[in-house]
């Protein structure tokens, strides 16, 4: 594939036209010093990071003159990553790899650097080492907490369900509570859904006017949770809609562009209306209302972006019109597109937007602050928020990687990543308790959600819970070593009596679902600047081993699903159990040192407290 057709294709997969994707790609130069670095079972790759960029797409080849084509990490989205080091994990022991990178724009890829080559090493008799130094005589600073302010989930309209659900599960209890779980066990705040126009929640009576008596009845259950809704303006009720045959998902939401503009603007202008009076104005202003979702894909949209802009237009100056407190934002895009070209659209046309919202999966978030602080210079106004409002493991429903320990330290590597460059990291979602593409046909399916039907926690939930255990401020945890800040990685926090360090081992290479041995390491995890004195050192960990339900699932015979002595099996198990290491003696030195095994796929915390 030469360079040209790889770029298409990459634009192809992102839903838009390559002649837009394309413009003004050459208005960023390509990454300097690029360094490949052989490691066992992997290349890390380094470069200097580029002013402006959104990230970079790493091309790979396998002689010096090439071709050279993008490297897909079989994440089944967005190709190019937020920054440097990157470990390249899909190689051969002892072939040679050659490598190019190009900076990533909002225009689509430039052209490509000077190239970098390396040849991975083999095994060697034990898992190579990596150094995680902690430096707890810096002043804690706040972690931002972009995983916790939202969380997906399905159609709201869950909560008043009284169907049998899969399993004969009880849909409408184990929705509400998996809510419950992300609020207690991870502190979120926020959920987003999908359908706040559904046939159950919204009428049309004869009078013209909207019912929404079915959307009271939701949203008030909703409420009870104690959490706050993303009022995602979607879908178009079959009443206004163009074509109300053009349906999306099992529950057949309309996705049309409407009959009558107008009446679209009627409809959103009812619906804060209605919420400010039911719930108070004061509360809704603190609801962002997003437009739509992912309207660059044709699947949920039988419009062009143009429409997606009038579309935009209307719904955010009718929700302004009811209270200008309210934010408002959008495109809420698939693969990071249109953001870019709904912010110029704003900026040409003074639309109000309070927040950018797209989505990626299988990849950390790219880096949207050059769009929104060029939109901010460019108008004089608040920089929008970044809001990712969907991300995952994989966008692909039914996959196995979401029940597996891999997308554990995925979701690690994903939340540090955007703690720097995001508002917002939202997790696709929740629960399996999910009807989009049909209910679950048995316990561990694949489902996109945190926890199983049943509420038993997978290891991805675990992650987050883990995240969310770390006290204190963030306090600097730098790695060293093969594979380090690539594959393995830390954070690390402290509180005025203990040190946490969250360190992880993780590839975006999904060929390693089911992990590999050659990239286990041994990490050793030096803390300075502590007090001279005996300290505890408790441990949790996901692995294979640990906090795994899929093998306590298999392990219990692995059928479609668990009968009643199965459940209690299970939910015996389903906990993250805390193991004490032995103590550590700090010197005059200050420095405490603690090694542990961490496999790929693999997370260790560890918390350190003075006896």
């Amino acid at each position: 594939m030469t360079e040209t057709s790889a770029r298409d294709d990459w634009e192809q997969r992102i839903g838009l036209p390559s002649d837009e994707r394309l413009a003004g790609t050459s208005e960023l130069p390509p990454p300097d010093a690029l360094v490949a670095e052989a490691g066992i079972g992997l290349v890390r790759l380094d470069w200097q990071p580029v002013d402006g960029a959104l990230g970079y797409l790493v091309h790979r080849a396998t002689s010096a003159g090439g071709p050279f084509e993008p490297l897909d990490h079989l994440g089944g989205d967005v190709l190019a990553v937020p920054h440097p080091p990157y470990a390249d994990t899909l190689v051969e022991p002892g072939a040679t790899y050659h490598y190019r990178v190009a900076t990533w724009r909002d225009g689509g890829a430039g052209t490509l650097s000077a190239t970098a080559s390396a040849t991975p090493e083999p095994a060697g008799p034990a898992p190579a080492r990596v150094v995680v130094s902690v430096d707890a005589t810096t002043a804690p600073a706040p972690l931002p907490d972009v995983w916790r302010r939202m969380i997906g989930a399905e159609h709201l309209s869950l909560l008043v369900w009284d169907q049998p659900g899969p399993g004969g599960s009880d849909v409408a209890a184990e929705y509400a509570e998996a809510l419950r779980i992300m609020r207690d066990e991870v502190g979120v705040r926020t959920v987003r859904a999908h359908g706040t126009f559904l046939p159950e929640t919204v009428t049309l009576r004869e009078d013209g006017s909207f019912d929404f008596t079915g959307l009271d009845e939701v949203y008030d259950r909703f409420l009870e949770t104690g959490l706050k809704p993303v009022v995602e303006l979607s879908f178009m009720p079959a009443a206004l809609c163009m074509d109300p045959a053009y349906t999306v998902f099992e529950y057949r939401a309309t996705v049309s562009v409407p009959q009558d503009w107008a009446r679209w603007g009627d409809l959103v202008r009812a619906l804060t209306e209605h919420l400010c009076e039911r719930y108070g104005a004061d509360e809704v202003a603190t609801w962002e209302f997003e437009v739509w979702n992912e309207a660059n894909l044709e699947v949920f949209w039988n419009g062009t972006q143009e429409d997606y802009h009038r579309l935009y237009e209307v719904a955010a100056r009718a929700v302004k019109s009811v209270d200008e407190r309210i934010p408002v934002g959008g495109p809420s895009s698939a693969a990071a597109g249109w953001v870019g070209a709904l912010l110029e659209y704003c900026r040409a046309n003074d639309v109000p937007i309070d927040f950018v919202s797209t989505h990626t999966y299988g990849n950390a978030p790219l880096d949207m602050r050059p769009l929104t602080r060029s939109f901010a210079r460019a108008t004089g106004k608040a920089e929008p928020e970044i809001l990712w409002t969907e991300w995952g493991v994989t966008p692909t429903h039914f996959h196995r990687v979401n029940d597996t320990v891999f997308a554990a330290p995925f979701v690690l590597h994903g939340m540090k990543s955007a703690l720097a460059t995001t508002d917002c990291l939202a997790y696709w979602v929740a629960s399996d308790q999910f009807e989009e593409l049909g209910w679950p046909p048995r316990l561990l399916h694949g489902g996109f959600g945190l926890l199983t039907v049943g509420n038993l926690r997978k290891p991805r939930f675990w992650a987050l819970a883990m995240l969310s255990a770390l006290a204190g401020g963030r306090v600097p945890a730098t790695a060293t070593g093969d594979g380090a800040e690539a594959m393995v990685e830390a954070l690390a926090t402290r509180t005025p009596s203990t040190v946490d360090v969250l360190v992880w081992n993780g590839t975006l290479d999904q060929s390693k679902i089911d992990g590999s041995a050659i990239l286990d390491r041994t990490v050793s995890v030096e803390v300075a600047g502590l007090e001279p004195g005996a300290y505890s050192v408790a441990s949790a960990r996901v692995d294979a081993e640990h906090a795994n339900v899929a093998r306590t699932w298999t392990a219990l015979g692995d059928g479609d699903w668990p009968t009643p002595e199965q459940w209690d099996s299970l939910r015996a198990a389903d906990t993250l159990p805390i193991e004490y290491l032995a103590d550590v003696e700090v010197g005059a030195d200050s420095t405490a040192s603690v090694t542990v095994e961490v496999p790929m796929p693999g997370i260790r915390s560890l918390r350190l407290t003075r006896r």
